[in-house]
């Protein structure tokens, strides 16, 4: 198992480690639960160093990422970041991702840890042009900072002005007295705050700070069990259940970051076009379940006969909307807000209904 560079402070913390895309992760520190309504309610440290991080430079650097990813780079301008996804030539996903422009000729592609070499080998095998690729995955450390308090405890960490920063944006600053740390409004909680790079070796000092700057906030640091519930009461994909190389953006409800615009000729277009334009035969979909019970990924989604009409790729019982939720793939012709279907758990059909995401709305 690989180590990011807090790994003994996580242990020190009392974190429960276990094994995760290859890493050695804190799955919780307090409790799940705790930890979610921390980052809901004021703020939380999330140690996200397993994440992938490749640079792209050089005068073929915008073509090789309008090529290989959905979204449109050219509506790209230095300090803006980019949701997105790597189409497969398939019609199906290698990953998603986030695309930082440093410059015309510099970006940042931020990619899962479960698919870093999995990515790193896509990307050489479509670098026709000649762009100038490399893979930094082991030389950066990452912390989301997330929460509505986050942004003004950092502020104390830096004289740059970061708190009326817009959402997907990003600046290289001084941060807890180190030069050149990457600070993003970017997150996978949906209760804002910011994302911070680093070279490893200024990992334990700043993370210190961040905790110690975050006290009279109520700061916490938090596990990845926390990190998946978060990011499912909004609605937020994850690789590996709800998008993988055999679901297409489209289907996956991701049409917004596949942009059609003249000269984008990314990989799968044509398929992807034809499937916006035509319809698909499933859909990702929110639900909620009304009888008792917690969906988890795999389990059968059938309609009132039993027939069996999609999967659920996550679900839980989430802890600040309190209620079990989930999402899955279904044929289209279930696909409406409100409809009823069930979810097979322990061979018993359980109502839910079809809802829209996210499931967590601010003024909940």
């Amino acid at each position: 198992m690989k180590k990011t560079a807090l790994s003994s402070m996580h242990e020190a913390m009392g974190g429960k480690m276990v094994e995760f895309a290859g890493f050695y992760m804190p799955v919780q520190f307090e409790g799940v639960n705790i930890e979610h309504e921390t980052v809901r309610d004021a703020l939380g440290v999330f140690d996200v160093s397993h994440m992938g991080e490749f640079w792209v430079k050089g005068p073929k650097a915008f073509g090789f990422v309008q090529k290989v990813t959905t979204n449109d780079v050219a509506k790209l301008i230095d300090g803006k970041v980019q949701y997105t996804c790597f189409p497969n030539g398939k019609g199906g996903i290698v990953d998603d991702l986030l695309v930082y422009r440093i410059d015309e000729e510099t970006y940042l592609l931020v990619v899962n840890a479960a698919n870093i070499d999995k990515d790193w080998a896509w990307c050489n095998e479509q670098n026709t042009m000649g762009a100038t690729l490399f893979n930094a995955s082991d030389e950066i450390s990452q912390l989301a900072v997330q929460g509505p308090l986050a942004l003004e405890a950092m502020q104390k960490l830096t004289p740059e002005p970061i708190e009326d920063m817009e959402y997907y944006t990003f600046k290289k600053l001084e941060f807890a007295g180190v030069k050149d740390v990457i600070l993003s409004t970017t997150g996978y909680t949906g209760s804002g705050g910011c994302e911070i790079y680093m070279a490893n070796e200024d990992a334990e000092k700043i993370y210190k700070a961040v905790l110690e700057a975050g006290k009279e906030y109520g700061i916490k640091p938090i596990g990845l069990a926390a990190r998946d519930t978060l990011r499912l009461e909004m609605g937020f994909c994850l690789y590996g259940n709800d998008i993988t190389d055999s679901t297409s953006p489209i289907e996956a409800g991701l049409g917004w970051i596949t942009k059609f615009a003249e000269g984008n000729d990314f990989i799968d277009r044509p398929f992807l076009e034809k499937q916006k334009e035509e319809g698909v035969t499933r859909r990702l979909r929110g639900f909620e379940m009304i009888d008792k019970g917690i969906p988890r990924q795999h389990y059968e989604i059938c309609n009132e006969n039993g027939d069996v009409i999609g999967e659920v790729t996550s679900g839980t019982m989430a802890p600040y909307v309190k209620k079990p939720i989930g999402m899955g793939y279904v044929k289209k012709e279930y696909s409406k807000f409100d409809t009823e279907i069930f979810i097979r758990v322990r061979n018993k059909l359980l109502k839910a209904k079809i809802v829209r995401i996210p499931f967590y709305k601010p003024e909940n």
